[in-house]
């Protein structure tokens, strides 16, 4: 009676081996549910690839749309019931990537707005004009004289009030300046009349020397002490003394009684002494031509 059981267990396991076969889903199954679940899966689903199964070995073939995707697929391959093994052929389409990139790394258009007008620059600093006809107040640094000067000997001095135009200081004083001895004849004992004229021929502004035009500036010692002075051109007469010692000598300071337009000269003479001119006298220049000058610096 035992071993009429044996066979009959034997035959229970054979039968429930043939159902589990049974129940193993085809390979056309497996490769229809893997390729369904591709096309899904918003992953993998612009990807073309085609899948193949035979006895539980799927192999993958066709080109993925990136790396990420052909992972994913070769993972849904392997979840699927009935697949012992997976051979991953695919290739990643270099085309599809670089158009993604290209999409994903794409700026977004930049909207510029007109650049406003730039302002205009402004306009350049004028040049400084001295016009023709300023008073140049000079002290002398050299003592002069009818008797003792020569024409054509050069003197100097500094400016002993300042220039301005239109209210601001154009020339400072006490810039240097230089003249001419224009003429210089000495007075005779009984006849003949003592001579000195004077002229500005440049001044010196800041580092820089300018040639200027002045009036020329005359004056006259006649017989027995009689004197007469005047500036070429129109200027004042009589003498136009603004600074000087009668007698002569240094430290000559600028006459409160004289205007600025006086023409000439701090002479020093008495009876039939010669024209004389001491250091530190100031005398009064009329410019006859303007003067320009740089424009002020920043």
């Amino acid at each position: 009676m035992r071993y009429k059981t044996i066979p009959v267990v034997l035959l229970i396991a054979i039968i429930g081996f043939t159902a589990a076969c049974s129940k193993k889903p085809s390979d056309e199954t497996v490769a229809k549910d893997i390729q369904d679940k591709v096309a899904a899966d918003p992953d993998t689903r612009d990807s073309q690839v085609a899948v193949a199964a035979k006895d539980g070995k799927v192999t993958l073939t066709g080109r993925t749309s990136s790396p990420a995707a052909q992972q994913k697929i070769e993972q849904i391959a392997h979840q699927e019931p009935g697949v012992s093994d997976v051979t991953d052929q695919t290739v990643v389409d270099s085309n599809s990537m670089a158009a993604a990139a290209s999409t994903t790394m794409a700026p977004a258009p930049v909207v510029t707005q007109p650049a406003a007008p730039a302002p205009p620059p402004p306009p350049p600093p004028k040049p400084i004009v001295i016009p023709a006809g300023t008073v140049f107040t000079v002290k002398t640094a050299d003592a002069l004289s009818s008797k003792t000067s020569q024409s054509g000997q050069s003197f100097g001095g500094s400016l002993a009030q300042s220039v301005s135009v239109n209210g601001k200081t154009a020339i400072p004083a006490g810039a240097s300046v230089n003249g001419t001895v224009v003429t210089a004849k000495s007075k005779g004992k009984v006849k003949g009349e003592g001579q000195l004229d004077l002229t500005l021929t440049s001044i010196s502004v800041k580092g820089h020397t300018y040639n200027i035009h002045t009036e020329l500036l005359s004056n006259t010692l006649k017989g027995k002490g009689k004197r007469t002075a005047a500036t070429t051109g129109g200027g004042a007469a009589g003498g136009a003394l603004i600074g000087g010692i009668a007698g002569g000598g240094k430290g000559a300071a600028i006459g409160a009684g004289v205007g600025a337009a006086a023409g000439f000269v701090g002479g020093a003479f008495t009876g039939n002494k010669q024209i004389e001119i001491p250091a530190e006298a100031a005398l009064a220049f009329t410019l006859s031509q303007p003067l320009t000058l740089p424009p002020p610096s920043e």
